[in-house]
């Protein structure tokens, strides 16, 4: 605690003398049409050559000599810009609106950020505007964040169609994923081909993966922060889509306007309602099928202006996987029946209780309650009845994590050369391994047990400190984040960490920036996955005495520069060593009921490096990025591959990025995606052999020959490369009182056979060969989106 108030007094007494001498302009900058706030924007004062930057919640603050003649100009990208001239004598709030560029309000994409990549000291940082992801093709026509997420360098995602996020050599445990600033522990729908995150709900995207800030902490490789709209508090607002497996609808509007607004959202897949009178109407007699495939999302928002400096935010996401069949079989003699039950469910909920107070014209403060659960639940059971005899057999298997968190965030910012922020805060998690309930019946005799795991708690705490300076060319991001772990129960374990984080940036001639970062991450929570499909049956469990937290530093160096307008180029090599990652123990079963996870898990290292190329155009009527990536990636256990280094799965030397949005007119637009990505490293057996096996059998001992494969060094094969080809066109047209566009979009448009898995087989000849299995052909998708 010594550690970080300290220096924070410090500074703040330290700089208390310069206080006296200035005065402050404040407030909150926001879109005149919806009251959302403008996160990022500028204001500019021309005269001194000062700037501040609104944070999240849409606040800034700039510090200027008392006296002077300021000239603002506050700027947002596809806003038209306001200027302000006066004499600052005394404190000035100052809260502004902008209004949308007329021209770019139908026709070009709005992006999300107007400071200027050299001008930013964070490094390995990429703001992905909301349309732009709207604007892209789109599997089924579902649009989805997180793939295009895997669309940007040094990202790669887990297989065709996977949502899962493999960030600069690590594995999707290691990203935190934050709603509204509540970590979601599950991000998929239906086996990963879908994610849990509605783009008509979301405000904005930011994808972190390295240089971290000291705010953020509890995972080794990416931050992603998506934060939901606050809704309009001037008028009422909705937007739909209809498509050829979901349908979505968002409303928003004031309670009372100007003060207090509501968002809601939701979507729903609807296979089965369309399927289900089909498979009625082609059921026998006696014999009835019921199924349930569907997966729905929900999310929710209000929002409260009590005065200029208090405000109140509440935030709530609910979604779940639905699988369920139900069937039962009358026998014709009327003897008796057969019914079966068979259940895969999942889901996560999250909520956000925030209430953000500006102190005084430099100082801001945001409190924030967070809840958040992810459960899985697998079910199968059996009942019959023949001729008065009754038998009946069930199975359930449960799993999942439960959070309760609180914290305490402040910015201040003393003048244009220093913006501070510290705070503080506490999660106590409940961890479920994995409980199996067996239930047989037998006429009167009934058998009921419950297998598995215990349920653990922990608590996980943290504290920060970091500062944004300014030297003239040089900007430098400085902070400190500490933390500490608790286990709690019969077995209690504490684990403690101290993690610097350092970032700079050097402002050469022609504005071509040189930055660098080091930071050191800890993880004190592990996910329990097979490294394939992203399945609701990965455990998430704590560190223990047994298993350690893992632990990583990484090292970044990189150059910056903005083109003609609005190119932003990027070059950054990074370097990555991890400590204690986790893996299951070679022949360890994936889902059982033993009693210990912990007897399950091995330990070791892991390395990576590379070089990644982004050059991305955020305006106009032409937007996109190309992207190019070139790494290793390596994994080390004592108890995987004779203790021998081996690629990660994931391991992929050369990843490209190409991303298209082009607005023809102001009716219609185009839209392309093509990636190209190294090979899955995958184990393939090398030869076989005849073995002798000898056998015991009451008495008599028996001989014989038995094939065995045996299999080489781990990872040491390769895939096909991956690549693939996506097209979209829009059809807009403005209507009296709302809006309407038809969506065409194509997946995989020249028919790529990508590798989805490889099989060893035999030939009729008695060949030994290795198939693949390619997983989507080409696939046309419609959909119909109206605004209004």
């Amino acid at each position: 605690m010594k550690t970080i108030l300290i220096p924070t007094l410090f500074a703040l007494f330290a700089l208390s003398p310069l206080a006296a001498q200035k005065a402050t302009i404040s407030g909150y900058i926001e879109d005149a049409d919806s009251g959302e706030e403008l996160i990022s924007a500028t204001v500019f004062d021309a005269h001194s050559g000062s700037g501040a930057v609104a944070n999240i919640y849409g606040f800034y603050s700039l510090t200027l000599p008392v006296g002077d003649t300021v000239a603002l100009e506050i700027s947002y990208i596809g806003y038209a810009p306001k200027r302000y001239a006066f004499v600052l004598t005394k404190d000035t709030t100052l809260n502004l609106r902008l209004s949308a560029s007329v021209q770019l309000e139908t026709v070009e994409v709005k992006a999300s950020k107007i400071e200027r990549i050299e001008e930013s000291v964070q490094m390995s940082k990429v703001d992905v505007p909301v349309e732009m992801i709207k604007k892209m093709p789109a599997l089924l026509g579902e649009v989805d964040v997180l793939k295009a997420i895997q669309l940007l360098p040094g990202v790669q995602s887990g297989g065709e169609g996977q949502n899962g996020l493999y960030v600069r050599g690590g594995s999707p445990d290691q990203n935190l994923i934050l709603l509204d600033g509540v970590p979601v522990y599950n991000v998929s729908h239906l086996l990963g081909f879908f994610s849990v995150f509605n783009a008509d709900a979301i405000k904005n995207v930011t994808l972190t993966k390295g240089g971290f800030p000291a705010r953020y902490g509890g995972r080794l490789s990416s931050v992603i922060e998506i934060n939901m709209k606050e809704g309009n508090d001037r008028e009422f607002h909705g937007e739909g889509s209809v498509g050829l497996i979901a349908s979505r609808l968002t409303l928003e509007g004031p309670i009372v306007k100007d003060r207090a607004s509501f968002m809601l959202s939701g979507r729903r897949t609807y296979v089965d309602l369309l399927m289900r009178p089909i498979i009625a109407a082609a059921q026998p007699e006696g014999i009835s099928f019921k199924p349930k495939l569907y997966f729905y999302d929900l999310n929710a928002k209000v929002n409260y202006k009590i005065n200029d400096k208090h405000r109140l935010y509440l935030s709530s996401y609910t979604g779940s996987d639905i699988f369920y069949f139900e069937s039962r079989e009358d026998f014709e003699d009327g003897s008796g029946y057969f019914a079966t039950e068979n259940g895969v469910n999942w889901g996560n909920i999250t909520t956000a209780l925030r209430w953000n107070y500006q102190l005084n014209n430099r100082l801001f403060a945001n409190t924030t309650l967070t809840y958040s659960q992810f459960e899985f639940d697998f079910s199968a059971a059996f009942e019959s009845e023949v001729e008065g005899l009754k038998e009946s057999f069930g199975a359930r298997y449960n799993s999942g994590i439960h959070d309760w968190g609180g914290k305490i965030d402040f910015d201040y910012i003393p003048n244009p050369n220093h913006y501070l922020r510290f705070g503080g805060g506490a999660t106590h998690h409940t961890y479920n391994p994995g409980v199996t309930q067996l239930e047989v019946g037998f006429d009167d005799l009934q058998i009921d047990t419950l297998v598995g795991s215990e349920k653990i708690g922990s608590m996980e705490y943290a504290l920060y400190v970091e500062d944004d300076l300014r030297w003239g060319a040089l900007r430098a991001n400085i902070g400190l984040h500490a933390a500490a772990f608790q286990v709690l129960g019969d077995d209690p374990e504490q684990y403690f960490s101290l993690q610097p984080r350092v970032s700079l940036r050097y402002l050469l001639p022609a504005d071509v920036a040189l930055k660098g970062s080091f930071a050191t991450m800890t993880q004190f929570i592990n996910l329990l996955t097979n490294e394939s499909l992203s399945l609701p049956t990965d455990l998430w469990v704590p560190s223990t005495k047994r298993v350690l937290p893992q632990e990583s530093w990484q090292a970044a160096l990189g150059a910056a520069k903005t083109f003609g307008e609005g190119y932003e180029v990027s070059l950054e090599g990074y370097y990555k060593q991890m400590k204690n990652v986790l893996s299951y123990r070679e022949g360890a079963e994936f889902l059982g009921i033993e009693n210990d996870w912990q007897d399950k898990v091995t330990q070791g290292d892991g390395e990576a490096y590379g070089l990644e190329v982004f050059v991305q155009k955020k305006e106009g009527k032409t937007t996109g990025w190309i992207g190019y990536t070139l790494a290793w990636n390596w994994r080390q256990f004592d108890d995987i591959n004779s203790g021998n280094r081996y690629p990660f799965k994931y391991d992929r030397r050369h990843d490209v990025e190409l991303v298209l949005s082009h607005q023809l007119n102001k009716n219609i637009s185009i839209s392309g995606t093509w990636v190209y990505g190294t090979g899955n490293a995958i184990t393939l057996p090398l030869y076989r052999y005849l073995t002798a096996i000898t056998e015991e059998y009451n008495g008599t001992e028996f001989a014989y020959l038995q094939e065995v494969e045996a299999i080489g060094e781990k990872n040491s094969f390769r895939m096909k490369p991956y690549h693939r080809l996506d097209l979209g066109i829009e059809f807009f047209k403005q209507k009296k009182k709302w809006a309407r566009t038809w969506v065409l979009s194509v997946y995989n448009v020249y028919n790529r056979k990508n590798p989805y898995y490889v099989y060893p087989a035999t030939t009729e000849g008695g060949d030994r060969v290795f198939k693949q299995v390619s997983l989507f052909s080409i696939i046309p998708s419609v959909a119909y989106n109206f605004d209004f």
